[in-house]
C-alpha cells in the first residue's frame, strides 16, 4: 500500500548484551585455570536466569528509543514506530516489530535501520532476509 519493504534479522547472543539486574555469583571451577576457586560475579543477563528476559527487553527498548528514535506503541509495546517522509514528500511510519531477539523492519529503506541495529548488536548474518 505504501510501497514499503520488509527486512528481518535475529540478534545474536541477545541476552549477553544486557546487564543483569540480579545479584549472582559462583565459585570458579577448573575450566577457569589460574582463577579456579575465586568468586565470579555475573554481570550479564545469562540465558536461564529468572530476570534475563526482562533485562534484555529493557536494554533493547532503551536502544530503540534513545539511539534510533522509535516510540513504543500503546497497543503493543513490542511494536515500535517512527514518523518518516519519503523523497516525494509523502508521510508514513517506519515500523519495527520485535519478538525477543527477532526484529522485523517495515520501511521504504529497511537496510538503513538494519545498519543501525548492526552498529549496536551482532546480527546473525544468515538471519537477514
Amino acid at each position: 500500500m505504501n510501497d514499503l519493504d520488509v527486512l528481518s534479522c535475529d540478534i545474536g547472543n541477545a541476552y549477553l548484551n544486557a546487564p543483569t539486574q540480579e545479584k549472582l555469583w559462583f565459585i570458579a571451577g577448573k575450566e577457569f585455570g589460574a582463577n579456579e576457586g575465586k568468586k565470579v560475579l555475573i554481570v550479564r543477563a545469562l540465558y536461564g536466569l529468572k530476570g534475563s528476559g526482562k533485562a534484555w527487553r529493557y536494554h533493547l527498548a532503551d536502544k530503540l528509543q534513545n539511539i534510533m528514535g522509535f516510540k513504543s506503541s500503546l497497543a503493543d509495546p513490542d511494536v515500535w514506530y517512527k514518523p518518516m517522509t519519503k523523497a516525494n514528500g509523502d508521510k508514513y511510519y517506519c515500523y519495527l516489530l520485535v519478538y525477543v531477539d527477532d526484529v522485523l523492519i517495515v520501511d521504504e529503506n529497511p537496510q538503513l535501520f538494519m545498519k543501525q541495529i548492526e552498529s549496536i548488536y551482532q546480527v546473525k548474518k544468515d538471519s537477514i532476509k
